[in-house]
């Protein structure tokens, strides 16, 4: 340990109990990394503040270091959001995790940012309420803000910059402030929820979070819809969104995901492309959405539509969709999982899907097509040897070969995974001279780069002068 880790170790000591400050081993490892392909790297210190009051102290303590600050929630991040590459102090949120307030009435939840999306479900589901946000990975819900986190329910209720009402961030000098309010909507000043939600730990850390619930509907029906090629699947979502059918989820799983996850899941699904769908509201409203959307899928050249009613069939149906990461990982042991991760307008999905397939065929990369397709997202999870340069190659190639083709269509480099390292290089592409405004709110709020840099935007004070 050098002098001023030790020094800093000291310090955090004074305003954190000396417990919850520790440079084992270990835990650096295990802070060092996230759930992504990216190179590994550990912080100096690792700090479990209780409290908002714990963390401006920690965050105190940094600044007068010139220390980097990374929050870190659970780690299941895919971008490199959480590795410290510049070192410095790592802030765990896993104690910050109790569920402050549920406000049943105004459809609201005040909770801190360690609370993960299964632990706050939970205890929603005592007052009839759920949390809509379903990103697959069980996330705190700090680091669902963070990145802005969305998933399989998006289509219907939206991302997580949509369900914020209110933050409490600590920013980069300690103090500590409020970006919104309980109210509906507000028409006062800039809109800091937007600002901050999204902004991968680069400008302050997240305490608290004032979120939006829905009631649980009152009827699910989910469905497995199979066709024999993936373009009629594609044409058959975008022929569904045209309809204004309410869709809650829509799931694209192409043919190589889905023999993964009949394996993995020790599922009897055809093993053809499928969508997974799953209406939302009441019985009778259901059955008329249920009986347009297999007029559809007939006119789509479905082969098979299978719908689930009971509870224990939709979990099914859900946890093969959520585990199909999982699955991959089981099914090619000894390679990592690298997901690609693009949006592009709905006009454009079935191009999108189309070019993707190709060109993993043509570059002989393991791996399959998957997405929320509702809303223009779409994924490949590539399996791959890191051990074997030119496969690493060809897996870079044919990212950035999908991320340009969503560029080109006005679409964006990043759906809900966020930009962390991985998606830095295509910023410039992507925002042209809007980068440069992010980098001067940057500079503004943190004039010395200690939050998480290096990420999202990474220009430091004197590259700008």
């Amino acid at each position: 340990m050098s002098v001023k880790d030790s020094r800093l170790v000291d310090e955090l000591g004074e305003v954190v109990d000396s417990h919850r400050v520790t440079v084992n081993e270990t835990i650096l490892e295990q802070h060092g990394k996230d759930e992504s392909y990216h190179r590994p790297s550990s912080p100096d210190i690792v700090v479990f503040p209780e409290s908002v009051g714990e963390v401006s102290a920690i965050v105190k303590v940094a600044a007068a270091h010139h220390t980097p600050i990374i929050p870190f929630g659970l780690g299941t991040s895919l971008e490199g959001h959480v590795i410290p590459y510049d070192k410095g102090i790592t802030i765990d949120f896993s104690r910050m995790n109790k569920i402050l307030e549920v406000r049943e009435k105004d459809f609201l939840v005040k909770v801190q940012p360690g609370v993960t999306r299964s632990q706050l479900n939970k205890e929603l589901k005592k007052y009839g309420l759920f949390f809509s946000v379903d990103p697959g990975a069980d996330a705190t819900l700090g680091g669902m803000a963070a990145t802005n986190a969305s998933g399989t329910t998006s289509v219907k209720y939206g991302v997580m910059r949509d369900q914020v009402r209110d933050l409490e961030v600590v920013l980069p000098d300690g103090e500590v402030i409020h970006t919104g309010n309980m109210a509906q909507k507000s028409s006062s000043g800039y809109h800091l929820n937007s600002l901050f939600v999204g902004s991968e730990g680069t400008l302050g850390c997240i305490t608290e979070l004032t979120l939006r619930v829905y009631g649980i509907p009152e009827h699910i029906v989910a469905a497995r819809a199979s066709f024999n090629h993936i373009n009629d699947a594609v044409e058959a979502v975008v022929s569904i969104l045209q309809a204004g059918i309410p869709i809650a989820r829509v799931e694209l799983v192409d043919e190589p995901s889905m023999i993964q996850v009949n394996r993995f899941s020790e599922t009897d699904y055809k093993e053809i492309p499928t969508l997974f769908l799953e209406f939302h509201g009441n019985e009778a409203g259901l059955q008329q959405d249920v009986e347009f959307t297999k007029e559809i899928m007939s006119d789509h050249n479905c082969e098979e539509i299978v719908f689930e009613e009971d509870t224990a069939g939709r979990n099914r149906l859900w946890e093969a969709r959520h585990n199909l990461a999982y699955a991959y990982v089981h099914g090619n042991p000894g390679r990592k999982l690298m997901v690609t991760d693009v949006c592009v307008p709905i006009s454009e999905l079935s191009g999108a899907v189309q070019h993707a397939r190709k060109r993993l065929e043509e570059l002989d990369l393991i791996g399959g097509i998957l997405g929320h397709v509702g809303d223009g997202n779409y994924h490949t999870s590539l399996m791959i040897d890191l051990n074997d340069y030119e496969e690493v190659k060809r897996a870079e190639i044919y990212n950035e070969q999908i991320v340009e083709y969503a560029l080109e269509r006005n679409g964006t480099c990043t759906g809900e995974h966020g930009v962390g390292v991985g998606k830095m290089k295509y910023q410039q592409r992507e925002h042209g001279g809007a980068l440069k405004v992010m980098e001067k709110i940057k500079m503004a709020i943190d004039p010395n780069g200690i939050f998480n840099p290096h990420k999202l935007v990474h220009k430091k004070k004197e590259e700008q002068k």
